[in-house]
C-alpha cells in the first residue's frame, strides 16, 4: 500500500520543522517558509508566459535554478535555532556566494539593455510582465517574513537577505523587460 500525503499529524494545528520538532502552523518560521513556497510557485507561474525561442528557454532554465535556490533557502529556515549549525554542516544544498553573484550578473545584464521606465511601474502591460511583477511582490512579502525572524529568535545568514533582496530587484527588471 502506498503512503498517503494525509498523515493526519497536522490535524491538531501543528507541523514539523526539518529535524522533527513540532510547532504551530502559524509559527514565524512556518510563515516564512510558506512565503518562500509561494514565491517558488510564482516563479513557476511565469514559465508558461516565456517564449519558446532560445531566450525564453534560457530564462526558463534560470527560473528553475532560482526555484532550486528557494528550496535550499526553505530548508535552511525550516530548522530551529539550535539546529542551524547542524543544517549548515549537512549535505543539503545551501544558498552560496555564487548564487548571489549569478543574480548580480543577471541584474547587470538587464540594466545594460537600457530598459526604459518612468518612476513607479503599473503592472499588467502583458501577461508575462504581470507574472514577473506578481513574483516580485511575492518575493518582497517573503523578504519581510525573513527579516522578522531574528526578532523571533531565529538568526538568518546575511547572504540570505542579500539573495532575496537581489532576487526581488531582478524580478522587477524582468517585468520591465517584458513590457518592452
Amino acid at each position: 500500500m502506498a503512503l498517503s500525503i494525509a498523515t493526519r499529524t497536522g490535524d491538531d494545528g501543528t507541523t514539523s520543522l526539518l529535524y522533527g520538532q513540532r510547532v504551530p502552523k502559524d509559527h514565524p518560521q512556518i510563515e516564512t517558509v510558506g512565503a518562500f513556497d509561494e514565491l517558488n510557485v510564482a516563479l513557476g507561474a511565469v514559465k508558461p508566459h516565456l517564449a519558446p525561442d532560445p531566450s525564453g528557454t534560457q530564462t526558463r532554465e534560470f527560473l528553475t535554478t532560482l526555484q532550486k535556490n528557494l528550496v535550499a533557502l526553505m530548508g535552511e529556515l525550516a530548522c530551529i535555532e539550535a539546529d542551524a549549525a547542524r543544517y549548515l554542516g549537512s549535505k543539503f544544498e545551501k544558498i552560496s556566494d555564487a548564487d548571489l553573484a549569478r543574480l548580480d550578473t543577471a541584474v547587470a545584464a538587464l540594466e545594460a539593455q537600457g530598459l526604459k521606465f518612468d518612476g513607479w511601474a503599473t503592472p499588467g502591460a502583458n501577461a508575462r510582465s504581470a507574472a514577473f511583477d506578481f513574483a516580485r511582490v511575492t518575493a518582497r512579502r517573503a523578504e519581510r517574513r525573513l527579516v522578522a525572524l531574528p526578532a523571533q529568535g531565529r538568526t538568518v545568514r546575511p547572504l540570505l537577505h542579500q539573495f532575496v533582496n537581489r532576487l526581488s530587484d531582478l524580478l522587477w527588471l524582468f517585468a520591465r523587460e517584458a513590457e518592452q
